[in-house]
């Protein structure tokens, strides 16, 4: 089953996907997890994360955003610009950084040289930096303004109904993702961290319901599998955006295995819950916006620190991989603060700057995670 989902999560296209789309059904991308899920599948949509995994060359993205730029959002860029998201009927864009929210204008922009390149659904959502009464009520606004844009722009109809059994499917899964969560932090951890990997990513490209199915399955199966962690050290990884399967496989081929991370193509996109009981545009604000483990979030460092070594702790890391990618300012300044202050509380710790997209650097990061490795023996 796990490799059902390796297969999803190792691209862009799946079957799940074109299955939906041959239904005559919609698919609405976006790039960030501060954009509800529960809000698109609502609608009768799928909500498909948006990723620039296996891109070859950046000659797209580099035109309009510049090489000295992260270059997740330019690899994102680039798959539109070739076609490779032709399959979406829109795509919803948040200031999730000051790179993503530049993926608004750039997108569009590339449309008036590369047609069909811009869904004729394209809606910006702004997203607060702080979490507060007023902002929760500015961001639950936003929330209601891209519901209205979907509804017209669709004909569709969202209702406080269907919010809330969206809202109750998409916990379930949660759930789910919590209790695999709770096995990859047990001493005998049953999975991988690629295998693990492979199981988030493909919840962010396949229709909710049949991934919920799967993953029930999935952790049922894992309550009796051995462990996988004889004789190799214990791994958390955290920072910026990874969604590529060969870079948790080069982190293990070292003689470790990943059981923990803090990244938002991992523990950080089903961490808590939305609440069921009370008005679900709100209670998805609340949900959504408390993502302080954010850096994007500003004010909340000492939070970060503190979820960072919790999960550590619970997990008995014997190190830490600090990785982001070359000129992520955000992930970037804190991981050097984060390096200072955990090794002060014993915990070892790596910090490394990468590219996003095809390991291009293999022998460096091999080296020193090699490195690495060897401190920690």
């Amino acid at each position: 089953m796990i490799d059902a989902m390796r297969t999803v999560a190792q691209g862009i296209g799946n079957t799940s996907v074109q299955e939906w789309k041959d239904e005559g059904k919609k698919v609405i991308g976006y790039p960030c997890t501060f954009v509800p899920d529960e809000i698109i599948h609502a609608a009768g949509m799928l909500p498909f994360r948006l990723r620039g995994i296996n891109t070859t060359t950046l000659s797209i993205g580099d035109t309009y955003f510049g090489p000295v730029i992260c270059s997740f959002p330019k690899c994102i860029l680039q798959l539109a610009g070739q076609g490779d998201y032709s399959f979406l009927d829109g795509v919803v864009i948040v200031n999730g950084c000051d790179s993503m929210r530049r993926l608004d204008e750039c997108w569009r922009k590339a449309g008036e040289d590369y047609a069909g390149t811009v869904p004729k659904f394209f809606h910006y959502m702004g997203v607060p930096h702080k979490v507060a009464d007023y902002s929760v009520a500015w961001y639950a606004d936003e929330l209601r303004a891209f519901m209205k844009h979907l509804e017209g722009h669709f004909g569709v109809s969202i209702s406080p109904a269907s919010l809330g059994k969206s809202i109750r499917l998409y916990n379930r899964g949660r759930r789910l993702l919590i209790e695999l969560d709770d096995m990859r932090s047990s001493a005998d951890t049953p999975l991988t961290g690629e295998d693990a990997a492979a199981v988030v990513l493909a919840g962010f490209a396949m229709p909710r319901k049949d991934y919920t199915g799967e993953l029930k399955k999935i952790v049922a199966g894992l309550k009796k599998a051995p462990s996988v962690t004889s004789g190799r050290k214990r791994l958390m990884v955290v920072g910026s955006s990874s969604d590529d399967l060969d870079f948790m496989r080069l982190i293990e081929s070292s003689g470790g295995v990943v059981v923990s991370d803090t990244m938002c193509f991992g523990s950080r996109s089903y961490h808590d819950l939305v609440d069921e009981k009370t008005d679900p545009v709100r209670a998805l604000a609340e949900r959504y916006l408390s993502h302080k483990f954010c850096p994007r979030m500003f004010g909340y460092y000492r939070e970060r620190l503190a979820f960072i070594e919790e999960r550590a702790r619970r997990a008995r890391v014997d190190g830490i991989i600090l990785q982001n990618i070359r000129f992520c300012d955000l992930h970037g300044s804190e991981n050097g603060i984060y390096e200072r202050d955990l090794e002060a509380r014993g915990i070892p710790c790596m910090r490394m700057e990468r590219e996003y997209g095809p390991l291009v650097e293999t022998g460096r990061i091999r080296m020193r995670i090699d490195a690495f490795m060897e401190r920690i023996a």
